[in-house]
């Protein structure tokens, strides 16, 4: 804020000390909302729900409290109130939760010496989808287009490793995501990283990456750490 406002609060604090820290009076036309009515809207907006809907919207909570929707909107702002919004969330029941959490942004923060340290993980189940007729380019004055309909190819499977020092991403498609699949995989990922460096994988806890074809396949190794994530963690 400007200076000379910072000065009137001094001298206001100066001469009255705590009374003069209380705003004046100001002219003008006189709330017609009052503190009772806003306790009443962020009170139905926090313990009730509409029974027409899934959540309050402005309007339907004008209508049951009988105010404008734009003072709905104002008080929600203050309280910094979102009812359309909804998060999740997830405990995890690890026992090793604190320990494994440690060390996973241990190798983040501060990664070893001589080593790469990669997060693995896949994404099953991508439509491989075409679309029926060539895309036209843009042009002047025209964006790109591209029909509505499209052709389905199937699914396919990403498996992906992503070099968190780089951000360079090692990336295979495969129809299926069993072990035999997943195990593909490490081969190439051994493969583009440089020899003569340890190789640190984040993982989570699918069935596929604890399988005994891939423990044995790691444990001939050395070089070879995996870190595993909590358990119903990301």
């Amino acid at each position: 804020m400007h200076e000379h406002t910072v000065g009137k609060w001094l001298r206001r604090f100066a001469e009255k000390r705590i009374e003069g820290l209380s705003d004046e009076y100001r002219s003008g036309r006189p709330r017609t909302v009052t503190d009772d009515k806003v306790a009443e809207v962020v009170e139905r907006t926090l313990t009730t729900m509409p029974k027409d809907a899934t959540h309050w919207s402005v309007r339907s909570m004008a209508e049951r409290t009988g105010v404008s929707h734009t003072t709905v909107h104002r008080i929600w702002s203050a309280f910094s109130l979102k009812p359309h919004r909804s998060e999740t969330f997830k405990l995890s029941t690890d026992p090793l939760f604190v320990d494994k959490v440690q060390d996973i942004v241990g190798l983040y923060m501060a990664p070893p010496d001589r080593a790469v340290v990669l997060c693995v993980d896949e994404k099953s189940q991508i439509q491989a989808l075409d679309r029926t007729q060539p895309v036209l380019p843009m042009a002047p004055g025209a964006a790109e287009r591209r029909t509505h309909d499209y052709v389905r190819h199937g699914t396919t499977t990403l498996f992906a490793a992503l070099d968190v020092a780089t951000g360079a991403v090692i990336g295979k498609c495969s129809r299926r995501h069993r072990a035999t699949e997943f195990l593909a995989f490490f081969k190439e990922v051994e493969a583009t990283v440089p020899q003569g460096l340890d190789v640190h994988l984040v993982m989570d806890n699918y069935a596929t990456h604890k399988t005994e074809k891939v423990r044995n396949w790691l444990a001939r190794r050395r070089h070879w750490h995996v870190h595993f994530t909590p358990t119903s963690a990301s």
